[in-house]
Order: structure tokens, then C-alpha cells, then sequence
């Protein structure tokens, strides 16, 4: 798909809307997995002046009904039968909502809806459209302004009903122009989309970011052919959220300890000189001649095989953000010989709010403000920003604001510092703080970081808060926790027999117990619970980005908290 297609295409979908009566200020709202059929009504939709509003496929009837309403949507773009089930159901609920249109018609050739029809059908009202008023698309785009509301992201809320936040056209110049040069992309970029185009950074990455530079952008077939659409086009920009990173770190390690001793001998050596190199990088020093050489010879030899299983070979750099990640995985990622950027921001920030300057590293931090962010340190350590990046509002919640700013200042509930040479770290955020019965603050994420670490552990929650000691709730990562088993006859025949496993339960405490020994006595973990049930993102407790929601999760296990709790009086 050439840009001149993809810009007749969005033009098209834009000019059917204005066919259906969407004008400007409008909004449309789009629930899809990324296909092209979400950047054209997207970019229709801003080149139009309406409002574009993305929606997880992963919602419930209930919640798209929520958003829809909320948001005054007119018009609904869905993907499929599934999504156009989910609209029907609540449709008489939307008191806005006047057309519902869907990108595959399979198995609704005989519907029969004076609301819905194919999407094929707006982009031909879109031509009939364009030779009626040959100038209106134009017209259109040069009457949109700065401060035009641009685009709806409601973010999760792990509390109460998600809130629509509000980004302006400057909001996204902004956010592209801050982008587009922290990240050095380049014409010749390739990149896969693979997350939800509601999430601000994957619209980043997929729909704004291209639109200045260029770069080629890759769909996946579907979510379950990620990792293979990854390995088939070996981006030279990778964008993922951590729990992808963390994935494809274990699935190297599994492999490596099934590989013969010669060849595990052989990657221990390349990746030793991969992590000397990598130390340098970070320390912004040049590595010496020889190590360079060496480290041809290793990435020649084994670790561009391990960058080419991943689908990373080509790939310049790669980003992560949107959840917290442990530095000694970005660090393996250096020692691989590819960069990986820890950016920082939130939907309020229009995505990015620091990143790392040009060719400049250190571990653990996420970087510098970038242009025209203002950035200090509030109460309690708290990170607070100011600048052309931030939202306009809430939707329908304007009470909000007064909750969200101080002074002028968005308060991000982050707890940060700054070093000597104004380099960010993000520690943890403030409301998951725990402050143990013996008054010691803990910072949970960085203890659920180095667990994650292992490649038998997918996520973790680490509680303790006004109680004697620590205990941590873990979701096994399935996949090598069942290769473990099969390989040592393990029996079991699901996921909840998995957990219970005795053995499995020892491989959990061993993984808990290399994570203690780097933490002092008062930070260890003395009890943990395994989560029996496999969650996906549909499920409350799991983020679209496929993080455990930590309040979600409490509510959930709560007699299994109380249970390790009373165990251990």
C-alpha cells in the first residue's frame, strides 16, 4: 500500500462520513485490532475535523456501551461480526449513535440494518462524495485548527469507569515532532503493529509517527501470529510493551538451557562479551579495539541467530514503555548489539513526555524531559509536568481536573527523582507504595521487575502494605512452565493443575529466592500465591498492554491474601 493509496483511502473514508452527516467535532469511534481499516477512518476522521475515538476489542458490551455514549459517538466503525454483536446489544442505549460500519462482512452478507453496512460502502459514498464537492476535503483540512479536539483515548481505569482523554491537533504536533526526533527514525524504517491502536503509543508508533517520516509500517496477520509477522519482517524499529521484551528473553532462556552444552558454552562466551560491550555503551564510554573485534566475531557467530529467532536482526533500536521494566533485561538487550529505549509518558502527556538524548544511555532512567516539557518534583517525590504536551481535559468530567493539577502542574502519580544531570527515573507510582507494619517504604515494582525476570514467571504482584512482612501473588508464564513440566514428566492436564503441581510450587519458590538474595531482609518475599486461572486481556484484572491490575487482582484474591497472611502469624 503506497502513502498515495493509504491518503486516497483515508480521504474517502472521511468524505463518506461527511455523506452520513459527521461534521466537524463530531466523533467517530473505531473497535478493531490493527488493520488498515483503523488508520483510514482515523485519519478520515481528522482530515474531516471530527473526533476519532479508538475502543478495545477486548471490551464488554457494557463498557462499549459506556464510551459510546460518553464520547457522543455518531458513527461506529467495527472489525467484525464479534464487535457488531457488541454494538447491537447496547445500541439503544447510545443516544448519539445514527450508523455502525463494519470492515468484514463475513457472515453478514444478508443483514439486513438500516444502521450498518460495509465499510467498502462508506468509501464509495466517500467517491461519490468527492465528485459532488471536489474541494471539500481540502477545505476541511485547512479549516482545522491547533486547538481542535483531535482524538478521545479513554485510558483503563483500574478504579471506577475509564476516562476520556482529550488531545488536541497541538497535542499530537507535539507529540509527533518530540517523537520523531528522539527516536532518529528514517524513511527506510520498517515496523510492525501489533498492539491496540487505542493505546497511545502503539497510535503513536502506527498511525502519527509514519505520517511524517514515512517508514514502512508492517500489520500483523492476527495477535496470535506476532511473534512469527515479527521474525518474518525483522523490523529495524521495534516498539513493545514489557511483557513482550520479557517473553521473548524467556523464550531465548528455555531454549538455551535445552541447547546441547557446546552450544550453551557457546552463548555464555557471546553474550559475556555482548554485556562488556553493552557496560561500555551505557557508561558512555567507546569500547576498546579488540573487545569490538570480539564482539564481530560473537554477534557473527551466535548472537545475530538469537536476534534473527526474535525477529530483531535488522533493528536499529527498540523502545519500551508503558509499564515499568526491569534494567537487567534492557541490558541483555544491549548485550544482544541492539539499543533499547525506555521512554516515559502517559495518555494526559500525549505519550511521550522523556526519552534519552541522541545516542546517549543510562541504565534505568527514562531519559530527559523532552522539548518544551517542563518537569519538577511535587509532594512525596511526586513527578509533575507542564508544556504543549498536556491534555486538554477529561470528558464530561471537568471535577477531574482540580484531582489532576496543581498550580498549573499535571501530577502523573509517579514517584521519580533526577539525577545531577537531569536524567528522570521512575521508582514506582505513588498509590502502589507500601509502607510495611514496621514503617519501611517499599517500592513494589522493582521487586515484581526482577521476578518477572525469570523465564518462568509472567507477572507479579507484590503486597505487604501495613503488614508484617511481604508476600507476592504470581502468574506463571504458561507456555515454559508446561515445557518445564513436560520435560520432566510432571503430570498435569490444565493450567489450575499446573499451579498446583508440588514441583511447580518449587520451581516458584526457587525463581522468589534468587529474587530475595538482592533484596535486604525487610524487602524478601516470605509467602506467595500462584493465580490458577489463565488470564488474557479480556479479563478486569489484566491490562490491554497485559499487565496485572494490582487493585483488580487484591479484590480478586483476596481470601488467598488473608490465607498467606494468617499462615504466617
Amino acid at each position: 500500500m503506497t502513502w498515495t493509496q493509504y491518503g486516497s483511502f483515508a480521504r474517502q473514508a472521511g468524505l463518506g462520513m461527511a455523506a452520513l452527516g459527521v461534521g466537524r467535532g463530531d466523533t467517530i469511534s473505531i473497535i478493531a485490532d490493527p488493520v488498515l481499516e483503523w488508520v483510514y477512518s482515523d485519519h478520515g476522521a481528522l482530515g474531516l475535523g471530527a473526533v476519532s475515538n479508538g475502543i478495545y476489542t477486548t471490551d464488554s458490551p457494557r463498557q462499549v456501551q459506556y464510551i459510546l455514549e460518553d464520547s457522543g459517538t455518531v458513527l461506529c466503525v467495527v472489525e467484525n461480526q464479534e464487535q457488531l454483536d457488541k454494538v447491537l446489544e447496547v445500541r439503544h442505549l447510545c443516544t448519539k449513535l445514527r450508523w455502525i460500519i463494519v470492515c468484514d462482512m463475513e457472515g453478514l452478507r444478508g443483514l439486513d440494518d438500516p444502521m450498518v453496512f460495509s465499510f467498502d460502502r462508506l468509501l464509495e459514498l466517500g467517491q461519490q462524495r468527492e465528485s459532488e464537492k471536489p474541494d471539500e476535503w481540502e477545505t476541511a483540512v485547512a479549516n482545522g485548527r491547533p486547538e481542535d479536539l483531535a482524538v478521545l483515548i479513554y485510558t483503563s481505569g483500574t478504579t471506577g469507569m475509564s476516562k476520556g482523554v482529550m488531545l488536541t491537533n497541538r497535542n499530537l504536533a507535539k507529540l509527533i515532532e518530540n517523537g520523531t526526533q528522539a527516536l532518529k527514525f528514517r524513511a527506510d524504517d520498517e515496523q510492525v503493529s501489533f498492539l491496540p491502536l487505542c493505546h497511545v503509543a502503539e497510535r503513536s508508533w502506527t498511525s502519527l509517527f509514519p505520517l511524517k517520516v514515512g517508514q514502512v509500517v508492517n500489520f500483523v496477520e492476527s495477535v496470535e501470529t506476532t511473534a512469527d509477522n515479527i521474525q518474518e519482517v525483522q523490523p529495524t524499529a521495534l516498539f513493545a510493551v514489557p511483557r513482550f521484551w520479557e517473553k521473548f528473553y524467556s523464550n531465548v532462556q528455555v531454549k538455551i538451557k535445552e541447547a546441547t552444552p557446546f552450544n550453551r558454552w557457546c552463548y555464555e562466551r557471546a553474550i559475556g562479551i555482548g554485556y562488556r560491550i553493552a557496560d561500555a555503551k551505557l557508561r558512555g564510554s567507546q569500547p576498546p579495539l579488540p573487545l569490538t573485534a570480539a564482539f564481530f566475531c560473537a554477534n557473527h557467530l551466535v548472537l545475530s541467530n538469537i536476534k534473527r529467532m526474535i525477529g530483531i536482526n535488522r533493528s536499529r533500536f527498540l523502545v519500551t514503555g508503558a509499564a515499568p521494566i526491569a534494567p537487567e533485561l534492557i541490558r541483555w538487550y544491549f548485550a544482544l548489539g541492539v539499543p533499547m529505549l525506555e521512554l516515559y509518558g502517559m495518555t494526559e502527556t500525549s505519550g511521550i513526555a522523556t526519552a534519552p538524548p541522541c545516542d546517549e544511555y543510562r541504565l534505568g532512567s527514562v531519559g530527559k524531559p523532552v522539548p518544551g516539557m517542563e518537569f519538577r518534583l511535587g509532594d512525596g517525590e511526586e513527578i509533575q509536568l507542564k508544556g504543549a504536551n498536556i491534555f486538554e481535559g477529561y470528558r464530561n468530567l471537568p471535577e477531574k481536573m482540580a484531582e489532576t493539577f496543581v498550580d498549573g502542574w499535571l501530577k502523573t502519580g509517579d514517584v521519580g527523582r533526577v539525577d545531577a544531570d537531569g536524567w528522570v527515573y521512575v521508582t514506582d507510582r505513588l498509590k502502589d507504595i507500601l509502607i510495611t507494619a514496621g514503617g519501611k517504604n517499599i517500592t513494589p515494582s522493582e521487586i515484581e521487575n526482577q521476578l518477572k525476570f525469570s523465564p518462568y514467571i509472567a507477572d507479579a504482584v507484590v503486597l505487604g502494605d501495613k503488614r508484617k512482612f511481604l508476600s507476592c501473588l504470581i502468574m506463571i508464564d504458561h507456555e515454559n512452565v508446561a515445557q518445564f513440566a513436560q520435560d520432566r514428566a510432571i503430570p498435569f492436564t490444565d493450567y489450575q493443575s499446573l499451579c498446583r503441581a508440588p514441583e511447580i510450587r518449587r520451581l516458584m519458590g526457587d525463581q522468589v529466592e534468587i529474587v530475595n538474595q538482592r533484596f535486604s531482609r525487610v524487602e524478601a518475599i516470605r509467602k506467595f500465591h500462584l493465580i490458577e486461572e489463565l488470564l488474557t486481556t479480556e479479563d478486569e484484572e489484566l491490562t490491554p498492554t497485559m499487565k496485572l491490575k494490582r487493585k483488580a487482582v487484591e479484590r480478586r484474591y483476596q481470601s488467598a491474601i488473608e490465607e498467606m497472611y494468617a499462615e504466617g502469624r
